[in-house]
């Protein structure tokens, strides 16, 4: 199914609502199996337990709150391969500050800013330079890996925030734990970018054809240079949310989260080639992982396994999704 904007059909958002249901129907599934046995078994396989549902929520979060901003950018046609190291880095920035006598409601937005200047840093030497995100940022990633152990060295950052923060950022609201509603809140923000704005038609545009795109006058550099914006944005947020739960940060606490969120992106339908995707998926995408993630954990699995059924998971999605699109032309 395609949608048409309002300039006369040029600029085309390719709906990717069978790959959704997809991984709506497996998550569903999964889910319902999940209950059974933990009814069936509820000594063995405590799925359904407060402490099980409150880590997995804490858990999930930070995931899918790095893998929106992905999940945007990759919609524009472009990777992040940094943003992993952007989460430490941002989250140590953010340490740092409140260890030398700063309130961490001030230190905050400054780690945000400084997630959002990495993301920027890396559209311009992607774009200006013309070369591929992919080679670009994982240049980037690796520098801002060895710039975060420069600055804070190999040991943890300790992050001692005042006790508002915590309950804000990594406490409980309304009975709910507070990570899930920013992941939930951000969702709903996305949502209405790219669904119910016309800049989340630029972002289509852009990712599925940018000579079309600007062809019709839609300056495609600048549009990506903010889908790199709000992947650095989500990158330090997620990474605030992590830290205000655990209270400390490491230099490589990100390493492999950016594959993760890739992950996430194209198991819940997003293109790697660009120009399709939606938001419904990126956060079943990434609420599937963890929920694998939190059974094999019941199971008392070792932790390969996770690597297994995720890639299993990963070459499914992207089978499904090739034969989806050879559906459609």
């Amino acid at each position: 199914m395609r949608k048409h904007t309002r300039w006369g059909g040029i600029v085309r958002q390719i709906s990717a609502r069978e790959p959704v249901v997809d991984i709506l129907f497996v998550f569903l599934s999964v889910q319902v199996i999940s209950i059974i046995a933990s009814l069936l078994y509820p000594t063995s396989f405590r799925y359904l337990s407060d402490v099980n549902f409150s880590v997995m929520l804490k858990a999930v979060s930070v995931l899918g709150i790095l893998s929106l901003g992905a999940g945007i950018l990759m919609i524009s046609g472009e990777f992040d391969l940094s943003i992993g190291s952007n989460f430490a880095l941002s989250a140590i920035v953010m340490a740092m500050l409140t260890e030398w006598g700063l309130s961490a409601f001030a230190a905050a937005p400054v780690g945000l800013v400084v997630g959002i200047l990495i993301g920027l840093l890396n559209g311009f030497l992607a774009l200006h330079f013309e070369i591929p995100s992919f080679i670009a940022t994982l240049g980037t990633m690796l520098f801002w890996n060895g710039m975060a152990l420069f600055v804070n060295g190999a040991s943890g950052q300790p992050f001692l925030p005042s006790s508002a923060f915590t309950s804000l950022m990594a406490g409980r609201i309304f009975g709910i734990e507070a990570a899930f509603l920013w992941f939930v809140a951000l969702s709903i923000i996305c949502w209405f970018l790219l669904h119910h704005h016309k800049l989340g038609n630029h972002f289509f545009a852009v990712g599925g054809n940018h000579q079309a795109a600007a062809a019709i006058g839609i300056n495609s550099g600048r549009v990506k240079m903010l889908a790199f914006a709000i992947a650095g944005f989500c990158a330090a947020l997620a990474a605030i949310v992590a830290t205000a739960r655990t209270g400390s940060v490491l230099p490589g606490q990100g390493n492999g989260l950016e594959l993760q969120a890739i992950a996430a992106c194209v198991i819940g339908g997003l293109a790697l080639s660009g120009g399709t995707g939606t938001v419904l998926g990126v956060f079943l995408g990434a609420s599937m992982i963890y929920t694998i993630q939190d059974i094999l954990l019941l199971l008392r699995a070792p932790g390969f396994y996770l690597n297994i059924f995720v890639g299993i998971l990963l070459v499914v999605a992207v089978i499904l999704n090739q034969m989806v699109r050879k559906r459609r032309r």
